[in-house]
């Protein structure tokens, strides 16, 4: 029994208002990290989108001479300074960069749908549109490389998984290699090797029996030619996921589906896939993030002609003049809202599962 008077050192060093604290602390770092590096950037970046830099302020002047006066406009620079520096952030534009003509051209749109007769003729008048342009491919990109990869990821595993161990280490280091070169450089392979005067580019020449073939100069050939590229790369990262995941599969369920005459397709489908569903989750989020931002194939591909993506069109704006960086935060804000609208079906389902384990 405690003697009367006797502090209760339990409820001091362990009550809740301790467990609170610790965790608010061990917190605060991960915190002011996502606020400085994340929240404070889409802030500044929706900002920018909705003012647009001052126009100079242009004056007349009247010039007079022995043969008459001319009158000229000419740059207050003094005015536009002031103008500049009371302002600086620009002129409030509100939403008139998201309408126009740039992005989602919603007169544009308006003006296609009443003129047009069929969908099919709607949607050809407003694939000449940048903005839509670039979400054709983009979303194309994204909803044919995601499976593949996937789907090639997971062979790969399966294949090298079942390779004895003398092999092993040697298959997945060349499994990784696509991983390991740069974006950029793997790009400027392979549009080398796709050239007319390419290993690649020869062969399809010869195969197809025309001499002038090009895949430079045919759109759908260069979209297929970036899609191939995008499962290449992307294809290893599925792979370490998901032999990582083929080392925790129970031994014990293989060895009574083997016992009990599953074949080695039955065995995968209905004990190994299930297994691995968390991490195919997993690969999907991040390669529809990753893949919605399409940008180095199409800068190594020198594909810009043929095909355009939302992450190429903030790239084209900013290397334009400095009244183009309103239009490259308005099309940054449009694909933070896309990615956001890919991945609620996936985080609504896991978000699902959770609640149903929980």
């Amino acid at each position: 029994m405690r003697p009367w008077g006797a502090p209760h050192t339990q409820s001091q060093n362990s009550g809740p208002g301790m467990k609170h604290r610790t965790f608010f602390w061990f917190f605060l770092p991960t915190a002011l990290a996502m606020l400085i590096f994340i929240a404070a950037p889409i802030v500044s970046v929706v900002l920018q989108s909705l003012f647009v830099p001052h126009e100079a302020v242009l004056v007349e002047t009247e010039n007079c001479g022995p043969f008459g006066c001319t009158t000229s406009v000419v740059i207050d620079q003094e005015a536009t300074e002031d103008l500049r520096a009371e302002q600086p952030l620009g002129r409030f534009a509100g939403l008139e960069i998201y309408l126009d003509r740039g992005h989602l051209a919603t007169a544009e749109v308006a003006n296609a749908w009443t003129s047009s007769s069929s969908i099919g003729e709607f949607m050809s008048a407003i694939g000449d549109l940048p903005f839509y342009r670039a979400m054709s491919f983009t979303l194309t990109y994204t909803f044919v490389v995601t499976p593949l990869l996937i789907a090639l990821g997971f062979v790969i595993a399966l294949a090298v998984n079942s390779l004895s161990q003398r092999i092993k280490g040697l298959m997945i280091f060349f499994s990784l290699l696509p991983m390991i070169v740069n974006p950029l450089v793997g790009s400027l392979i392979l549009f080398w090797m796709i050239d007319s005067r390419g290993v690649i580019g020869e062969l399809i020449q010869y195969l197809a029996g025309d001499p002038s073939l090009s895949l430079k100069a045919s759109t759908p050939l260069m979209w297929i030619a970036v899609i191939v590229y995008g499962v290449w790369h992307s294809a290893p990262f599925a792979f370490v996921v998901f032999y990582a995941g083929l080392q925790t599969v129970p031994q014990d369920t293989l060895e009574s589906a083997r016992i009990d005459g599953a074949t080695r397709w039955q065995q995968t489908r209905y004990v190994v896939i299930p297994h691995l569903m968390p991490l195919v989750t997993f690969v999907a989020l991040i390669q529809l993030m990753d893949n919605f931002r399409v940008f180095e194939p199409i800068v190594g591909f020198n594909a810009s002609a043929h095909a355009t993506s939302l992450s190429w069109i903030i790239y084209n704006d900013l290397g334009g003049e400095t009244n183009q960086l309103s239009a490259a935060a308005t099309t940054s804000v449009l694909t933070i809202i896309g990615v956001a609208i890919l991945l609620s079906p996936v985080l609504v389902r896991t978000w699902r599962d959770y609640r149903g384990k929980a």
